[in-house]
């Protein structure tokens, strides 16, 4: 006789999403958060001073609002509130212009000069609605719902980040390209990168890329109002060190990083597989400063000060470049940057006439120098007079956000390296990544398919694999909104 049907060890985002849909299931679950508020990478709290709300990691979710899983567990419904920036994405140039990822292609094109033609023939028809479900699962689960798409797509991310200023005419689309591209961590050279870039423009040009209102927070705590509104529990504050602690349950789903399941499982999984999992590869680290401000950014460039995202690097070489120097294992010089001001949209996040601004690098994995000069000097590039501007800063280094965030080992919020195949073969190569040899216990966490993001789709894949493994019952939730194949 089991005490609850399933476990959940993590209460970040996919943790949250796996409990919700086994919840709606019927299934009795329980999840366990070490930290003592749930959320993990999409959190919200004080990190300078009273009144100012900050997102220590996540903060603005271009996926989460395209999640076919969010959208099926309806979590407006509990709260959340998407907010849209004018120009969800600005990437300004020293001379005071600036690339813009608009909401729409032709205004995108707009902004890109002589490359304006080439970017809409790149984006062509693709759409996020059509490709999302197909490219947020494992890519061999199953036969894609619109394989047209998806080969189109696959067509146009066939050609190298590496080689985006070779495409274009002129300096615009290849550094602004790049920039999302770099989201991913992963060096240029990586055959992942131009895919990467597309997902964030096609989400752009179909969703936007909104934060939410009173911050990342915002998600975690509508998962949570799922969960409790269909009899689930959460217990905050409790690490859990052992399996051996947990109470008898028919399914264990573990929202951990792969060397953390395998010290909490210990013998319940094989000698080999537990070897495997602790010599998952890790990835670079991020160096992050979130700021309360006396007034906006002075951003030069007009579009910037519209923008919910702004990044910042001279060049389409200075992205890469910096790519370069981190895996590498140098601290780079200038740091490519990204940088979010959430209380432009939102004014819940600071007192009047305040303003919250986070800005953060890529550096090597367990980075513990002070980068923030460097930062601050690449910000009045683009800014004059932004330290002006500065009431208070709070620095995370990447043993920081580790300690924050066990998953994030090295300072590595993408819980593993996502260059080329790691990105999909995650935490190994297989079929069903989500399943382990120890037929009760289940990874889902942001190590398996299809990786980093507020989006919740590694949660819902691996409690669909638990759900038919251990349960024999359909899906409550389908966010295909087609009859599913066994795994």
């Amino acid at each position: 006789m089991t005490e609850v049907d399933a476990v959940v060890v993590g209460a970040g985002p996919n943790g949250l999403t796996a409990a919700a849909v086994m919840a709606r299931a019927g299934l009795s679950v329980r999840v366990y958060e070490a930290a003592p508020t749930v959320g993990g990478g999409s959190r919200t709290r004080a990190l300078t001073e009273a009144g100012f709300r900050h997102d220590p990691c996540s903060a603005v979710h271009p996926l989460g609002i395209g999640s076919p899983v969010f959208s099926a567990l309806d979590l407006e419904r509990h709260g959340l509130r998407w907010l849209q920036p004018e120009i969800p994405m600005a990437h300004p140039f020293p001379d005071g212009t600036a690339g813009v990822l608009a909401r729409s292609v032709a205004e995108t094109a707009a902004s890109l000069g002589p490359d304006g033609r080439a970017y809409e023939r790149l984006l062509g028809r693709l759409r996020w609605p059509e490709l999302a479900g197909d490219l947020l699962r494992p890519p061999w689960s199953a036969w894609p719902e619109h394989p047209v798409r998806l080969a189109q797509f696959g067509l146009r991310a066939a050609v190298p980040a590496a080689a985006l200023d070779r495409v274009f005419r002129g300096p615009w689309a290849p550094a602004m390209l790049a920039g999302l591209a770099a989201h991913s961590m992963a060096p240029l050279t990586a055959p992942t990168g131009t895919a990467i870039a597309l997902v964030f423009a096609i989400a752009a040009h179909s969703s936007g890329w909104p934060i939410p209102r009173g911050g990342s927070q915002a998600i975690a705590d509508a998962l949570v109002a799922d969960i409790t509104e269909n009899g689930g529990e959460v217990v905050v504050d409790h690490e859990v060190i052992s399996i051996a602690e947990l109470p008898s349950a028919q399914a264990y789903l573990f929202d951990v990083s792969p060397t953390a399941l395998a010290r909490i499982a210990g013998e319940r999984l094989p000698h080999g597989y537990r070897a495997r999992l602790r010599r998952y590869r890790y990835g670079p680290g991020v160096y992050k400063i979130d700021y309360a401000l006396n007034d906006p950014v002075p951003w030069t460039a007009a579009a910037s000060r519209r923008a919910g995202t702004v990044h910042l690097a001279p060049e389409f070489a200075s992205v890469r470049d910096a790519l370069r120097a981190v895996h590498a294992g140098r601290v780079p010089d200038p740091p490519f940057l990204i940088t979010s001001q959430p209380s432009l949209l939102d004014p819940t996040r600071a007192p009047a006439g305040g303003h919250t601004f986070w800005v953060y690098a890529h550096v090597p994995s367990g980075y513990d120098g002070d980068l923030t000069e460097a930062v601050e000097r690449q910000i009045e590039r683009f800014a004059p007079g932004f330290r002006d501007t500065v009431r208070a800063r709070h620095v995370s280094r990447p043993a920081d956000l580790e300690a924050d965030n066990a998953n994030y080992v090295g300072g590595d919020i993408a819980c593993g390296n996502a260059a080329g195949l790691r990105l999909v073969a995650r935490p190994h190569l297989s079929v069903t990544p989500y399943a382990t040899p120890d037929p009760s216990i289940f990874l889902c966490s942001s190590a398996t398919p299809p990786g980093p993001g507020v989006h919740g789709m590694c949660g819902y894949h691996a409690a669909r694999t638990a759900l038919r493994r251990r349960f024999g019952v359909a899906l409550p939730v389908d966010p295909s909104g087609q009859a599913s194949g066994s795994q």
